[in-house]
C-alpha cells in the first residue's frame, strides 16, 4: 500500500481544495497578463512579428522549466517546486510590465518574459503531479477538475484584464496586484499538498525507466502530436484571440478582451462536463467531436461577422477542452511506463507554445492575424487523424511493453 492510501480523507480533500486553488491562480496570473497583449502591443508600437518573438521568449522559458521541474520536484517535492515556480513566474510578470511601460526595448523585456515562462514551465508540471498524487488517494479520476479550475481562473484573470483595460488602469499596477494575490493563494493552497514522491512511486518509476525509450513508441509519439496539436489549438487563442478581435473586427481592446474571455468560459465548461462524455462514448469519438468544432469555431471567428466570432469563440473553446488532459491520461495508461511516456508527451505538445507565436506572427505580418489563426483549423484536422492512438491500453498492451 503506497503512503497515499493510508493518509485520511480529509487531509486528501484539503489537498484536492488546496491543489485546485493552486491551478486557479496559475490560470488567473496567466490570463492577467495575457487580457494585456493589446495594450502591449500598442505602448511599444511593435508588429505582430516582434510581439510574437516576446511570446516565443516566453515559450522558450517554459521548455527550460519543463525538464527541470521533474527533477525539483523528485528531489524536493510538489509544494517546494509550485512555490519556486510562483517565486520566478510573479517577478518576471510584475518586471516585464513596468518595462513595457517605460518603452524599454525588446531585447531587455526578453529576458523577463523568458523567467516568467521559466516559472510558469515549473509551476505547471509540479501543480499536476500533485494532482496525480491526489488522484490515485481519492480512487477516482479528477484531473480534469484540476485543469477546468485552471481554466475558470483565466476567465476571472481575463474578465477583470478587461474590465480593467476598459477603465485604463496602468499595466503595472493591475500586474502587481494580480501578483501579489497569487502569491498568497500559492503558499496557502501548497500547504495543504499531500507528500510528492513515496517509496512505492519511486521504485515505479525506476522500474519503467528502465525498459523500452518512450522516444522510439509509436503510440507515444502520435499521442504527443495530438497533445501538441491541443496545445497548439488553446495557445494561439490565448495568444492571439483578442488581437485578432480588436485588428480583424476592428473592436476595441476591452471587447477583444471579451473574445478571449468567452473562449476560456466555454473550454472551461467543457472540461467541467467531458468527464461524464468519456465515461459513456470513450475518448475517440468525444476528440474528433471535438476537434471538428474547434475546425468551425475557428471557421466563424475568421470569416464572420462580430457576433459570429464571438459564437464561433465558443465553440472553439468546446473543442480546445479536452486534448490535452486526455492525451496526458492517455501516456499514463500503464502505471509502470507512466512517468517516462508523460516526459516525451509533455515535451512534445509544449512544443506547440515554442513554434505557435512565431508561426502566427510571422503570418499575420503577411496576412493579418485573423487570417493567420485558419492555421488553428488545419492543425485540428491533422489532430483527428491521429486520435485513434489515444484509445485506452488493453491489459495485454501494458504486459507485452
Amino acid at each position: 500500500m503506497t503512503q497515499a492510501a493510508t493518509i485520511s480523507r480529509s487531509t486528501t480533500n484539503a489537498a484536492r481544495n488546496g491543489d485546485l486553488l493552486v491551478f486557479g491562480v496559475n490560470g488567473f496570473v496567466f490570463a492577467s497578463w495575457m487580457s494585456r497583449v493589446p495594450d502591449v502591443k500598442q505602448l511599444l508600437d511593435i508588429t505582430a512579428g516582434q510581439l510574437s518573438l516576446l511570446l516565443l521568449a516566453t515559450s522558450v522559458g517554459s521548455l527550460l522549466g519543463l525538464p527541470l521541474a521533474g527533477r525539483i520536484a523528485h528531489r524536493f517535492g510538489a509544494t517546494t517546486t509550485v512555490r519556486l515556480g510562483a517565486l520566478l513566474t510573479l517577478p518576471g510578470i510584475v518586471l516585464a510590465a513596468l518595462a513595457v511601460e517605460m518603452h524599454a526595448p525588446l531585447l531587455l523585456i526578453a529576458p523577463m518574459m523568458v523567467l516568467l515562462g521559466l516559472g510558469i514551465g515549473i509551476w505547471d508540471v509540479a501543480q499536476n503531479l500533485e494532482g496525480t498524487i491526489i488522484e490515485q488517494a481519492l480512487g477516482r479520476a479528477i484531473m480534469p477538475w484540476f485543469h477546468a479550475m485552471f481554466s475558470a481562473g483565466t476567465v476571472v484573470g481575463a474578465l477583470i484584464g478587461a474590465g480593467l483595460t476598459w477603465l485604463k488602469v496602468p499595466l503595472g499596477i493591475h500586474l502587481a496586484s494580480a501578483a501579489a494575490l497569487t502569491l498568497i493563494a500559492v503558499w496557502w493552497g501548497t500547504g495543504r499538498f499531500l507528500p510528492a514522491f513515496d517509496e512505492d512511486h519511486g521504485d515505479a518509476a525506476s522500474a519503467g525507466s528502465k525498459g523500452r525509450s518512450p522516444w522510439t513508441e509509436p503510440r507515444t509519439l502520435l499521442i504527443g502530436v495530438m497533445v501538441l496539436a491541443a496545445a497548439f489549438t488553446e495557445g494561439v487563442a490565448n495568444d492571439w484571440m483578442a488581437l485578432a478581435f480588436v485588428e480583424g473586427h476592428g473592436l476595441d481592446n476591452s471587447m477583444g478582451v471579451v473574445g478571449l474571455a468567452v473562449f476560456l468560459a466555454f473550454m472551461t465548461a467543457g472540461r467541467i462536463l467531458g468527464a461524464q462524455l468519456l465515461d459513456r462514448y470513450g475518448r475517440v469519438v468525444v476528440l474528433r467531436t471535438l476537434f471538428a468544432a474547434a475546425v468551425i469555431g475557428c471557421a466563424l471567428v475568421v470569416f464572420g461577422t462580430p457576433w459570429l466570432a464571438f459564437i464561433g469563440a465558443a465553440i472553439w473553446g468546446v473543442g480546445a477542452s479536452l486534448g490535452f488532459p486526455v492525451g496526458m491520461s492517455a501516456a499514463a495508461d500503464d502505471p509502470a511506463r507512466a512517468a517516462v511516456r508523460l516526459s516525451v508527451v509533455s515535451t512534445v505538445g509544449y512544443g506547440a507554445f515554442l513554434a505557435g507565436p512565431v508561426l502566427i506572427g510571422f503570418l499575420g505580418d503577411h496576412f493579418g492575424i485573423l487570417r493567420a489563426l485558419l492555421v488553428v483549423g488545419a492543425v485540428s484536422l491533422l489532430a483527428i487523424l491521429v486520435v485513434p492512438t489515444a484509445r485506452p491500453l488493453q491489459a495485454s498492451d501494458t504486459q507485452d511493453r
